[in-house]
């Protein structure tokens, strides 16, 4: 057995080093990986707003203040709900199933209930109830959104009908749903019970914008390869004519002809208002076809396009345009003259966009757009004309309210000390009086 002994120098050394130690060992801090439970104790930035993005996004607006807002930001979608909860109970395969490596009934596929997302969302109509229709290239459905509860059902290829390539829609004053098909060169027509009940071929090679116009009964086709706008009785689906001139192979820029046209609509007074894709610019024509104007051309300014794709008309006759190049929404009075434009540039955030395609606007003043990247559609809220006149009104009379408050207090001067009450002492900030002597001036020895 070993013992210490103090007076041995190398006794007394080995003591010191331990000293040492143990006193390095109250002084130095701990490192955090040697305490695996402690928390972290540093504020997290909390995401607010719907869906949690780092801001909230409902308060985005456009123009920006102080000009009164036209347009807001209102939520977006992106597919079905899913259901994260796990089933409570499940069914036990039997030891010949397993021993076969057969599925159990959770595990097998189900494509009526497996939730599906936005992949190249393009067309968008809205019902009389408000349901939003999108139809998707890539997934070869129609989605149908319910935007107040978030519920989602969908029209599906191989089961409710056979798609190959989705591009407009468009629902008329009976819910019936028109779903144009590129690679079919068709137009596909549906009941409110999403059952197939007809549809239009005469004519067609590349159908892609529809419109409806339900006083004159006319559906209207923007055929991307044949340059034309197609019109079709409603009811009968019968082709009454075309505007444009066939046979230019996209290389037509007169007035009243296209270069692969993309957007369609109508307003209330049945004017039909398209997308020039090619050439860069809107034509308008009135409801006999008679060409009337068109305005813009290629460029990256404001008013100006870069492939314009979706076109709606709002309640006040303002022109609404979706540019897939410069991914903005651009809104233009009927004379051509651009008021604002949705876009704060290309993204995923809320107000911007990736390969912007499509615009439309509901009876309730609803903008909806869809984006090809990430594949989601947009929601936002048009501010009328009359709201807008109606909240400039308050503003005014607000700032008059306070220019009044204001010339009031200045007229009436400060309070008169009651009777009786001592004098007020001069306070440090007070005014100098006119006789007061001046401070002398540092270093002036006087």
């Amino acid at each position: 057995m070993f013992r210490l002994l103090p007076k041995s120098m190398r006794h007394r050394k080995l003591l010191a080093l331990l000293m040492l130690s143990f006193t390095l060992a109250l002084v130095l801090p701990i490192p955090a990986s040697a305490d695996k439970k402690k928390k972290d104790t540093t504020p997290a930035t909390e995401a607010i707003g719907p869906h949690k993005f780092p801001f909230d996004p409902t308060k985005l607006v456009w123009p920006n203040p102080p000009s009164i807002a036209r347009v807001k930001w209102l939520d977006y979608f992106a597919g079905q709900k899913i259901d994260y909860t796990e089933a409570t109970t499940k069914q036990k395969a039997s030891w010949m199933d397993r021993l076969a490596g057969a599925q159990s009934q959770q595990d097998k596929f189900n494509p009526k209930t497996f939730p599906y997302q936005l992949l190249r969302p393009y067309g968008i109509a809205i019902d009389s109830k408000g349901l939003v229709y999108v139809g998707d290239q890539k997934v070869g459905g129609v989605f149908i959104f319910n935007t107040e509860t978030r519920d989602t059902e969908l029209i599906r290829n191989g089961s409710e009908a056979h798609f190959k390539l989705i591009n407009g829609l468009a629902i008329d004053d009976d819910d019936r749903l028109f779903v144009a098909d590129g690679q079919m060169h068709r137009i596909l027509i549906f009941n409110p019970k999403h059952d197939v009940i007809g549809q239009i071929s005469e004519g067609l090679s590349d159908p892609v914008g529809l419109a409806i116009d339900t006083s004159n009964r006319f559906l209207y086709v923007a055929d991307t390869q044949l340059d034309l706008v197609l019109v079709y009785d409603v009811d009968s689906y019968k082709l009454l004519r075309h505007i444009g001139t066939p046979g230019k192979n996209h290389f037509s820029t007169a007035p009243g002809d296209f270069a692969g046209p993309q957007g369609v609509a109508v307003d209330k007074d049945g004017n039909v208002y398209v997308t020039d894709t090619m050439n860069d610019r809107v034509e308008i024509y009135d409801a006999d076809g008679g060409f009337i104007s068109t305005f813009g051309k290629n460029g990256d300014g404001p008013g100006f396009f870069a492939r314009p794709k979706g076109i709606a008309i709002d309640a006040d006759g303002h022109i609404w345009v979706a540019d897939e190049v410069q991914d903005r929404v651009q809104v233009f009075n009927s004379e051509g003259q651009v008021l604002t434009y949705i876009g704060t540039g290309h993204g995923n955030l809320p107000g911007q966009f990736k390969a912007l395609v499509n615009v439309a606007i509901d009876k309730k003043n609803r903008v909806f757009t869809t984006e090809q990247y990430p594949g989601r559609m947009q929601v936002f809220r048009y501010v009328t004309d009359t709201e807008a006149a109606a909240e400039k009104t308050r503003q005014e009379e607000e700032r008059q309210k306070a220019a009044d408050r204001r010339r009031n207090a200045a007229a009436s001067g400060p309070p008169e000390p009651a009777a009786g009450a001592p004098a007020q002492k001069p306070t440090d900030d007070a005014p100098a009086q006119k006789d007061a002597t001046p401070p002398k001036p540092p270093g002036s020895g006087r």
